[in-house]
Parts: structure tokens; sequence; C-alpha cells
């Protein structure tokens, strides 16, 4: 076992045969980063605070008056894009387990978005053994057999991205000068650390989806991890890129200030509307006006949405970056024609939307529907993006970005699914599984979220359902009850996960204010969360 850096603690040590990940080199990488930017980041955090109270108090968000001058600049644009990210017309998304590596790099997708963040439970092992297969998928090692059958990477896969976790979560197994060192710069790093060099000898490069940001200076601070990064390994200033996800209200008002502090290293924005939708309820939870009716009618067509479509393919293509479109969660039906075929229905009519409204690409989180979408794609964009098309047409203002109005109705059926997501959802992320199936699917962090602060808000402002019913606490329980013990009943969960993500959610419905994240509340229930005995200590 190598020894550790002075200052550095790790309350479990690595997974076996994930040694190398965790060298002390690696770790001693990972300490100038904590050391250089942690203090930033918590800053940013503290402003994240600042700009939610004044919200509460009334203050609207607004485009910012001080940076006015860069986006009214013509004069200048993002850097070209990199080798593999030029035609993106369908990514694929998912975790990092070995098994879906290898599946969707040869899926025949574009592009595959390996997922630190929201469809991955970030327990101990996930974390770092999906390092280890990031770093033998690029050097071709990745190769295994299961169950007699044998998985192998094609001469040709997917160009790699991966997204590390939000500047707002900590990874609490490594301390650093006795602080939980940030989760983004622990993935981003061990990740660069790693495998910089390599991509880049096999003419490709470090590739990342930035998510979660709510300002600028987020971008900022990006974009200086990078640059010490490259500098501090040695490798070619400008070989990393970063797509950010568009998926906070505030960062809707900031697109092209984001581009312009990572303009070096940008390869564009992307919808992440799922996302999005938690972030505008949360962000205006102080206001009536905001509560929206079933998820399901919060769809891309509703004025919020809209807007903040239009203005994102405009940025983008204004500063000669792609637009990524939004996820298409979807999952084959087998054995069920009729219901395969709606379901392919809707994804190319999703992806028809996006295609026309100039979007350069799009995400899917199976599979069996990338022809669906590469079909829709192929059609309609003849050249390997649009970038061409500027949507000069387009005039976007602050009110119709934060626009509530949303037609629908909330009904029973709307509550009780809310509630049983939140408790599936939940119940999987604490046993370690961060991408579930449900109602045909592929959901991860964002349909909970969603689940969750819309009930609150139903509880918070007395909303009643489309029969009559009052939502309250009273009403809710017995539904938590019945819901509990649908999902206990599915093989594979734990009842004791079940009760956990019920108390969570329940005590949540009934709080003043509802959490930021359930990521963030439910760490404490991972493995080496918390835990001094039995950790690996530096001397000294």
């Amino acid at each position: 076992m190598s020894s550790l850096p002075q200052g550095v603690h790790l309350t479990l040590p690595a997974p076996k045969g994930a040694e190398k990940i965790l060298s002390t080199e690696a770790l001693e990488f990972l300490a100038v980063l904590h050391r250089t930017f942690n203090a930033r980041r918590l800053e940013l955090l503290e402003n994240r605070k600042k700009v939610q109270q004044e919200l509460d108090s009334g203050k609207p968000l607004t485009f910012l008056p001080e940076t006015k001058d860069i986006r009214d600049s013509p004069s200048w644009v993002c850097a070209p894009p990199a080798r593999g990210l030029e035609d993106r017309r369908v990514e694929i998304t998912g975790p990092t387990d070995r098994k879906m590596v290898i599946n969707a790099l040869n899926s025949g997708a574009k592009t595959f978005m390996a997922d630190f963040e929201d469809s991955n439970s970030p327990t101990w092992s996930n974390m770092v053994l999906g390092q280890l297969n990031m770093h033998d998928a690029i050097t071709r090692q990745i190769d295994f057999e299961v169950k007699g059958k044998a998985y192998k990477l094609s001469e040709n896969p997917a160009t790699l991205l991966i997204r590390p976790r939000g500047w707002h979560l900590d990874e609490p197994r490594l301390l650093i000068d006795g602080q939980p060192m940030s989760a983004s710069l622990f993935d981003f790093g061990l990740y660069f650390y790693h495998n910089a060099a390599e991509l880049i000898k096999r003419g490709s490069g470090p590739y990342f989806y930035l998510p979660k940001m709510e300002h600028h200076l987020e971008a900022r601070l990006w974009n200086d991890a990078f640059c010490l990064s490259t500098s501090k390994l040695g490798v070619q200033q400008g070989c990393i890129r970063a797509t950010v996800l568009i998926e906070t209200l505030p960062a809707a008002f900031q697109m092209e200030e984001i581009l312009y502090e990572l303009r070096e290293h940008s390869a564009g924005l992307n919808c992440g509307r799922w996302d999005y939708i938690f972030s505008f309820i949360k962000k205006q939870r102080a206001h009536k006006s905001c509560v929206f009716p079933d998820r399901t009618d919060v769809t891309m067509t509703v004025p919020f949405m809209n807007a903040y479509v239009q203005l994102l393919i405009q940025t983008c293509h204004k500063r000669k970056v792609a637009a990524m479109g939004g996820m298409s969660a979807n999952i084959p039906i087998k054995n069920d024609k009729a219901a395969n075929d709606k379901v392919n229905g809707k994804v190319t009519a999703d992806k028809l939307r996006e295609v026309t409204a100039g979007h350069d690409g799009t995400w899917v989180a199976h599979p069996g529907l990338i022809p669906v979408a590469m079909k829709v794609f192929d059609e309609h964009m003849k050249g390997p993006n649009q970038y061409h098309v500027r949507r000069d047409d387009v005039k976007v203002t602050d009110k119709q970005i934060a626009d509530p109005s949303v037609p629908g109705k909330i009904t029973e059926q709307g509550v009780r699914d809310n509630v049983s997501a939140a408790l599936s959802y939940c119940a999987a992320w604490i046993s370690g599984n961060g991408c579930v199936p449900i109602n045909n699917l592929m959901e991860d962090a964002a349909t909970a979220e969603i689940a969750r602060v819309q009930l609150w808000q139903w509880v918070k402002y007395g909303s009643k359902t489309d029969s009559g019913k009052a939502i309250t606490p009273s009403y809710l329980e017995p539904i938590f009850k019945e819901e509990s013990a649908k999902v206990a009943s599915i093989p594979g969960i734990d009842a004791n996960h079940v009760k956990i993500a019920s108390e969570y959610m329940l005590s949540q419905v009934k709080a003043t204010w509802p959490s930021d994240f359930l990521t963030s509340d439910l760490m404490i229930h991972l493995e080496g969360v918390g835990v001094s005995g039995g950790s690996r200590k530096a001397a000294l």
C-alpha cells in the first residue's frame, strides 16, 4: 500500500484492483487542486446562498449589467471543435460501471458521456472503480467476460467525455488538511491525472461535461483548474474541452458569460432540461405563482422552457460552439410493438423539435434509441453541426426566462407518481444505483429532485388536486406508506433503504424550505462517510 502525502487522509482504502488510481502521486495532484481552489469554491457556494436570499425577498433574476460588454461584443468566439467533437448528433449517457462503459462506447453514438454525477450513486466503490474503468477503456484494457459472454471494445468506439460531480458536493472519503475535498476536483483530477497524456497521444483529449453551475465565476474556477492542471502535468495547453450543462435558472441568464470564461476550452452548452425544471422551482420557492401542475405537463414547449432553449441555441452559434439538446430518457419496450412504436414516435417528435430549432446534437439514455435519434438528425442536419444557424430572430427577455405559466392540473395520480418516483430513486441511490428504470424511463437524480420540490411546494402553498383534495402532510402520509410498500416489494430493493427514503421525503415536504440537493442530504448513508476508524493517515 502506497504512503499518503502529508495532510491527506482517506476514510476508506482503495477498492481491490484500483489501488493505482489512488497512488501517492495522484493524491499529491489532488492535494494541489484542493489547496489552490477550495477556498474560492466555498466562497462561490456562499454566493449561491446570497442569491437565493435575494430571490426569496422578491429581487428578480436578470441579465448582469456588469457583463453587458461581453454579451454585446462580436469579437470573441470559442475554441474550434476538438477532434472527435466535430459531430455530436447523438450522444449516449450513463454511469461508469464496466459493462455500461463498453456497451455505450460500442453503441454507435457519436460520443459517450460517462457520468460520475446524477446517474451514479457516489459510493466509494463506484467513484474509484469508475475511474479505473475510464483508464482501462482509454488504454483498451477494459475487455472482460461474465456468465460466458465476452465484452470487448470495437475498433472505433464513441468519443469519451466524463461528467464530474457539481461544485456543491464534497468527497468526504478524502480529507485534505482536515477538509473534505471538492467532489468536482476529485473526479476531474483523478481522470485528468491518469488519462490526459494518453488521450492526447491517441489523438483525442480530456473532454468534460460540467454540471449545476449557477454563476459565470464558477466557470472561471473550472477554467483556472484546467490551466493549472495542464501546466502541472506538462500536457498541451488547450487540450481540454468542456460542455456546460445549463441546468440552473441563474445560469440561463449568464450563458454568454459562461462561454466567455471557458472560451479556450469550451465545447458548447447543453439543455439539462430535467434539472433545469428542478432549479426553476427551487430558486423561485418563495413565490406562489411558480407552483407547477403535474411534472408531465412541464414540457419543452411551455414558455420558460422554450425561451431557454431558443436562447441557448442562439448563444452557442453566435460563439461557434455546439448547442446540445436534452435527454430522451425513454427505454424501448420489449414484446409490445404498439407500445414501443409509441415510444419511438415520442422520441422522434422530440428530436425533430430539437434539430429544426437548430440544435447540433441530442442525448439518449438507451442504445436502442440511438437509431431513432440518429435518423432524425441525419435527415435534417446534413453537415456535422448547425453553427451556421444563427437564430438572429430570437429575442429572449429576462421575463420570458422566468415566466412560470404552465397549463395543466395537479392530479391525484401526479401526486402519487411523484411519491413513487422519489422513493424508488432515493432507495436505489442509497443502495448504490444512481440510474433507475421507472415506468419505462431511465431516471436519474433530476427526476427525484423535481418530485421532491413539487411535493414540497404543493404542501407549502396549500395546493389542491383537480378533484378538490388538499395536499397536506396528512394527505401524503398514507400515500407514502402505500408506495413504500410497493417499492419495498421490488426484488433487489432493501426495505430499510425505502424506510430511510420515506422518512427523508416526508421531512422535506414539511420543511420551511426544501434542501438544496437530496444527494447532499443522503450522502451520510453511503460507505465511509464520517468514518474515522480504519482510515489511512499521513505520518506527520
